[in-house]
């Protein structure tokens, strides 16, 4: 499924079958790393599984899935700039076809770093989006922290924890996790809960 909406979306801008392959080679082979063990293609998948869910709210479905499909192809755990570089690359690959879009992707792509509260409603959805697996059920929380803690395995626990102690409290700071009201009233409780359990076994 994730392979083929690929092929589907860049068709409509390329006919170099074996560009549009290229591509999604690379994406598979960046998504599929041996040190992803989270940002992988099943991140992906979920996030567009979820997306089916709101498609019909959504002012332009083609920029977010190419921002969806390109916004972790660049994941170093121990880089801060992941997303630029992730939005670079998208531009790069994608402007060998017509696509026009290709600023409206990169801000996309780019916003989900911070994670800020965006005016465009399809750049809102891509990072409740994003974001999914913090309100799924304790059990798949506890999955997900868990091949979080291997993607950063090169660091020892007490740099881990400081680190991860950071981002919860950054993101529970926020007024509202999620951006839109359709994610919002189904993942906002159990994201703060999920959060604030793992929050307390950090410390």
């Amino acid at each position: 499924m994730v392979k083929k909406k690929f092929l589907d979306l860049i068709k409509k801008y390329s006919d170099n079958k074996s560009y549009n392959l290229k591509c999604w080679f690379e994406i598979e082979a960046s998504y599929s790393s041996k040190h992803r063990y989270y940002h992988n293609l099943k991140h992906i998948e979920k996030m567009l599984f979820e997306l089916d869910k709101v498609k019909s709210k959504i002012v332009d479905l083609d920029s977010l899935l190419f921002s969806i499909y390109y916004h972790d192809i660049i994941y170093e755990p121990t880089q801060s700039d992941n997303e630029l570089q992730s939005a670079l690359t998208f531009e790069k690959r994608i402007s060998n076809t017509s696509f026009i879009n290709l600023n409206k992707c990169k801000i996309q792509i780019e916003a989900t770093k911070e994670h800020n509260f965006s005016n465009n409603y399809d750049t809102n959805i891509l990072l409740d989006l994003d974001l999914i697996i913090l309100g799924q059920s304790h059990k798949e929380y506890l999955k997900y922290t868990r091949n979080i803690r291997k993607e950063y395995k090169i660091y020892p626990d007490f740099i881990y924890r400081k680190g991860r102690k950071k981002v919860l409290s950054k993101i529970l700071e926020k007024d509202s996790i999620y951006k839109t009201d359709f994610f919002k009233k189904r993942y906002e409780y159990q994201a703060r809960k999920n959060l604030t359990s793992e929050l307390i076994k950090l410390n």
